[in-house]
């Protein structure tokens, strides 16, 4: 039980060294190569379908082989490590932070950070869209990044954890709807939904008692589910309500517009006190998280 405070304690120091190979590096390599074979010809849906379950399946199966072998202290060590790997949480509030930080220097410089953590088109974006992209950004990673691994850790161990980062790198890079994913990808974007159903909402519910605003649990309700995610709208209509600030909008994915719809009514300038509060809510639910897993693993 203590591999995962001492995992949590590294990722709160460290964040992702870039000197450190990282499996998620490996699982897109792997993606990558079953894409160019697969994605071709008849029956993709099919193909996607085996792609995606064999990885997710052989991760959690290869895992829980390997760390058969080991006891004790390297048993121990190698569950910290997997386990640390798995944890997302210093790493973006370090560039949402970056983001706020740029914008207020140069419009530019923010364009070209943002950038960095979002998917979508950011060259013109403005000082407050950008803003706005960091903010959105950083409650879907409370849950894809921290809250999710958490929460499969506590049901299945740390190959459980480590086939959840499979299923999310899976969606990041096939379970897109344009031409060359929307057969291929279906069923690695149906799993990211599945494995993100329950840690999305628990993420909503846990910033919000982070917050001590119990009343925002209806304002989730009502804007939740607007989102084009079953599960995305969950946790940043939880940082909208709590910032009393509006989510959403036009979006320009490289040409294409994508409209999505408000979280929120409150059309405000998002500011860095706004960012700050972000962050202090995301490190309070991820405490709040983490000692639900240990005492679910206490007591089990």
């Amino acid at each position: 039980m203590i591999e995962i405070l001492i995992a949590w304690i590294l990722d709160l120091c460290l964040g992702d060294p870039r000197w450190l190979p990282h499996p998620v590096v490996g699982f897109g390599k792997l993606i990558s190569k079953g894409e160019r074979v697969l994605n071709k010809g008849m029956h993709r849906k099919l193909k996607g379908a085996i792609l995606a379950l064999c990885l997710v399946v052989g991760v959690y199966v290869v895992v829980g082989w390997l760390l058969s072998f080991l006891s004790g202290w390297l048993w121990m060590g190698v569950n910290i490590l997997l386990i640390f790997y798995c944890l997302a949480g210093t790493t973006l509030i370090r560039e949402v932070k970056e983001v706020f930080r740029t914008v207020d220097r140069s419009l530019e410089e923010g364009r070209r950070q943002v950038a960095r953590i979002v998917g979508r088109d950011t060259t013109e974006l403005s000082a407050q869209e950008i803003r706005t992209a960091a903010l959105e950004t950083l409650a879907e990673n409370l849950s894809d990044g921290v809250i999710a691994p958490l929460f499969w850790y506590a049901l299945l161990g740390v190959p459980g954890m480590l086939a959840y980062k499979m299923v999310n790198t899976l969606d990041s890079m096939i379970g897109y709807r344009n031409e060359r994913y929307k057969e291929f990808g279906c069923w690695a974007a149906r799993l990211d939904d599945v494995a993100n159903y329950i840690p999305a909402r628990l993420t909503a519910l846990l910033m919000v008692v982070a917050s001590g605003k119990l009343s925002l649990f209806s304002f989730v309700g009502r804007y939740g589910n607007q989102h084009a995610s079953p599960n995305s709208g969950y946790p940043e209509a939880a940082l909208a309500g709590i910032l009393n600030c509006r989510f959403g909008g036009s979006h320009n994915y490289f040409g294409q517009e994508v409209w999505k719809p408000f979280i929120g009514s409150n059309d405000r300038p998002l500011t860095t006190e706004d960012m700050r509060i972000a962050v202090r809510i995301n490190r309070l639910a991820e405490i709040g998280m983490l000692l639900i897993v240990l005492a679910v693993k206490y007591l089990y």
